[in-house]
């Protein structure tokens, strides 16, 4: 995967959108759309950095993907690696529920924990 596709998971995974990334970061809106619609395939090396010190990743996770830009994610990884081969082993019917599940329960526990 490349930058657009790494840069489009890592927001998804932590429920941000553009307009979020833009104020961390101050980078246009516009351009921002751009590196994820692939139209621009990676920015200059200081975009890339400002982009991934506000994802709290490196600028090597969002070119490659490469896990070791999140070490928190790594290590939880690691701790949680028998359930998810456990998760892996089953059937797409069995697993859609559960992931459901366990997407409600998070979005539950990020409200509860956010300040209001």
């Amino acid at each position: 995967m490349g930058f657009a596709e790494n840069l489009r998971d890592e927001l998804d995974y932590q429920g941000l959108i553009v307009k979020e990334l833009a104020a961390k970061t101050g980078i246009n809106i516009h351009t921002l759309n751009h590196y994820l619609s692939g139209k621009k395939s990676m920015p200059p090396a200081d975009t890339a950095v400002k982009i991934a010190a506000a994802l709290n990743v490196s600028v090597e996770y969002l070119v490659n993907g490469n896990m070791r830009g999140r070490q928190d994610d790594m290590a939880k990884f690691l701790k949680f690696r028998d359930v998810l081969d456990d998760l892996l082993a089953l059937p797409e019917a069995i697993l859609k529920p559960i992931k459901s599940m366990i997407k409600a329960a998070a979005q539950q526990e990020k409200k509860r924990a956010s300040p209001s």
